[in-house]
């Protein structure tokens, strides 16, 4: 009788065989032994994916090579494979398997982590309905939770329809690219245009939203506007009011015309106070966070990319400070409040703010953060039991600290009175118009003692009825804006609405209704990959699409639903039907096969580009490849043309080359980026003479185009 426990990753491995009273490390595996566990169990683990789907051309040769002919490609049946460097391993959990009475799945409690052991299983082999099947189904590290889940083994069955949504995406991912890759890479070389360009079911609807906000920039034209304010003074303050019922006015010329109609003009006047209401309103602390609600609060406040705030939240997750972190879900239910309350002073010693304790409210669950209905497969990142020693936390990572600092503050917000302020609204008549002026005053600060960031004060001064004030009327010019490039932070949220508009508080409130595109767990790798192929770029925190990245979005136009947020949107959808049972796996990759047949018949007719834009995006590959700036056109990028070096505005009339060989010596890149960059190299040895075949040193120098020896 022999249980296996398989883990996804050795740290995985480590931290479960840390909760068992005994543990000795084998080859690929931990002997434990526990009363809480049979006898005879042990731990094995993969590297993340060990098997991985095969490229094409391991279903024939011939797809090794593309062609329009070749597409689409669609196998009968779909082959995996185990990468080199990992066979050694998969070779030592495969025959644990087989060997085993039972097989707890203790993977990521999520569908890519039962898409890891189920492709293994199958690829080892075995037969699970023979085997006893369990899943591990925890949110923390924590020994605690181990244990706790080791005692509550749910049945591995329950979680087959999981697996078979997160295979379905994968290989839906796979038909796509694996088909839209070469059908666009191809048409654009037809057009010129050379390279290979990717396509993806997720990330080149993403790119496209990225892209058609960048147009909408370059495109946008300003209109001007003028607007009529007030400036008010009580006493020696001094505050602003606007036109009420508010409107704009497009010319000086329309604001002059409409106060000569009322008979008034600019400039001082006498005011009175008509109306004055004052109200306290309150205002909750924000909602808990998810994964991308988190990457979306990083980057605003520290820049930091997707992929580095997950790497940051899943550090913290693995040292048992953070629960699970690819989690879509802004809600706990009653069991963790507990906990949380339980541990309060000590979360609230970590922050040493001592406002803190004040703003504390009545202990109890509020259902804007604890309701189990919502909470359907893990719940928020929230600290764990476990809290970092100052020395621990001192040497954490500054993101790691940063984002564990973000998730505890953001988690005990809930325990703390809301924010609290006084809002009062002036109508303030001025002859026949009338202004309106707000202002805040913090009644009580609540949970915002635990913001790090002060707030501005903009309050009204004291103010009554009837009062009379100063008053000078002025127009204000002022033009509409374009709207704001993408950060990571919005994209992240744009993905997560369908391209939907929205902060990430209002993405929360309609996600119910609406599906987005990718998941918490993919949206990262999403953005990575499109930074990566060089179609995004990030500069100081904004993403704009590159020359090549604008092709690929304005060639992906060919087909409309490629590029659709809404589209994939609702593949997403019924990849969650699938997961839920409602769906079967052979009528969703139906309709992804329908979708590429129809793009391959219909892109080559469709696909246009601007032939300015394929020079760009030459233009950039070259500088990209190139050596450095030609130093005579100045324009060029000096390029290794096989024989010799040459500049890149040669069709452009520039001819500067350098040759591959000079006085016997051998002329590497780094020499020719000298050459290129100073005119002149240092001292350099190994030329050798024509007539004596003796070794010589020499500095090499450009004496306008023509390479030349120096020997000052």
């Amino acid at each position: 009788m022999t249980t296996v426990i398989l883990a996804e990753k050795p740290s995985q491995a480590r931290a479960y065989a840390e909760a068992f009273a005994q543990s000795k490390k084998g080859e690929g595996l931990i002997y434990v032994a526990d009363p809480i566990l049979p006898r005879d169990t042990v731990i094995t683990y993969g590297f993340g994916h060990l098997v991985e789907l095969a490229m094409p051309e391991v279903y024939d040769p011939k797809y090794k090579r593309w062609a329009m002919k070749y597409l689409p490609i669609f196998p009968d049946s779909y082959k995996y494979f185990v990468p080199r460097d990992k066979q050694k391993q998969f070779k030592i959990v495969s025959s644990l398997l087989k060997k085993a009475d039972t097989i707890v799945v203790a993977t990521d409690s999520d569908r890519e982590g039962e898409n890891i052991a189920w492709s293994i299983m199958r690829q080892s082999g075995i037969d699970p309905r023979k085997k006893r099947l369990y899943r591990l189904w925890i949110n923390s590290l924590e020994k605690s939770a181990i244990r706790e889940g080791f005692q509550n083994l749910r049945n591995g069955w329950d979680f087959f329809t999981r697996y078979k949504e997160a295979q379905t995406r994968q290989i839906s991912d796979w038909l796509v690219g694996m088909n839209g890759s070469p059908l666009f890479t191809l048409q654009l070389r037809k057009q010129g245009i050379k390279g290979v360009y990717s396509i993806g079911r997720v990330q080149t609807p993403t790119l496209y939203m990225v892209y058609q906000r960048d147009e909408e920039i370059d495109h946008f034209k300003p209109v001007p506007y003028t607007e009529l304010t007030a400036d008010f003074w009580a006493s020696r303050h001094k505050f602003s009011g606007k036109l009420e019922p508010y409107q704009r006015f497009e010319t000086p010329a329309s604001l002059y015309q409409f106060l000569e109609q009322k008979g008034m003009g600019l400039g001082k006047q006498e005011g009175v106070v008509e109306k004055l209401k004052k109200e306290v309103k309150q205002v909750a602390s924000p909602s808990l966070f998810s994964l991308s609600s988190l990457q979306s609060e990083a980057n605003r406040r520290f820049r930091a990319s997707a992929s580095q705030t997950l790497k940051a939240v899943q550090n913290l997750y693995e040292n048992k400070f953070l629960s699970y972190p690819r989690t879509d879900c802004n809600y706990i239910t009653d069991k963790e409040y507990a906990y949380l309350a339980q541990n309060l002073d000590k979360y609230l010693a970590m922050l040493d703010n001592g406002e803190a304790k004040d703003q504390l409210k009545p202990v109890g669950p509020d259902k804007r953060y604890v309701n189990s209905a919502k909470v359907q497969e893990h719940h928020a990142i929230i600290p764990t039991r476990t809290t970092p020693a100052p020395a621990r936390l001192a040497k954490m990572s500054r993101l790691d600290q940063q984002v564990y600092d973000l998730v505890v503050r953001r988690t005990l917000g809930m325990f703390l009175k809301p924010y609290e302020y006084e809002k009062t609204t002036a109508l303030i008549r001025v002859d026949k118009l009338l202004f309106k002026a707000t202002g805040n005053v913090t009644v009580n600060r609540g949970w915002k003692v635990l913001e790090t960031r002060k707030e501005k004060a903009g309050g009204l001064p004291q103010l009554a009825e009837g009062q009379a004030l100063s008053a000078r009327l002025s127009e204000e010019q002022k033009e509409t804006k374009p709207p704001a490039k993408f950060t990571e932070g919005t994209l992240i949220t744009a993905m997560k609405t369908a391209g939907k508009t929205l902060d990430d508080e209002e993405a929360q409130a309609i996600l119910k209704d609406v599906e987005g595109i990718g998941t918490e767990a993919t949206r990262a790798s999403t953005i990575d990959i499109l930074k990566k192929r060089g179609y995004l770029e990030a500069k100081k925190n904004q993403l704009t699409v590159t020359p090549s990245g604008q092709i690929l979005a304005k060639a992906a136009e060919a087909e409309p639903l490629l590029v659709s947020a809404q589209m994939t949107a609702q593949w997403e959808k019924a990849l969650k039907q699938i997961g839920q049972g409602q769906r079967s796996q052979d009528n969703f990759l139906e309709q992804i096969k329908r979708f590429i047949s129809q793009m391959i018949q219909q892109v080559p007719d469709k696909l246009a580009i601007d032939p300015q834009l394929a020079d760009r995006a030459k233009a950039e590959k070259q500088a990209a490849e190139g050596i450095a700036v030609c130093p005579v056109c100045k324009a060029g990028q000096i390029m290794d043309k096989g024989k010799f070096y040459g500049c890149s505005n040669y069709k452009s009339g520039c001819r500067f080359t350098l040759p591959k060989k000079f006085a016997g010596k051998s002329l590497g890149k780094r020499i020719v980026r000298t050459l290129a960059s100073k005119g002149k190299t240092d001292k350099l040895d190994g030329f050798v003479s024509k007539k004596t075949g003796q070794r010589y040193s020499a500095k090499l120098q450009l004496e306008g185009d023509k390479l030349a020896l120096a020997f000052d």
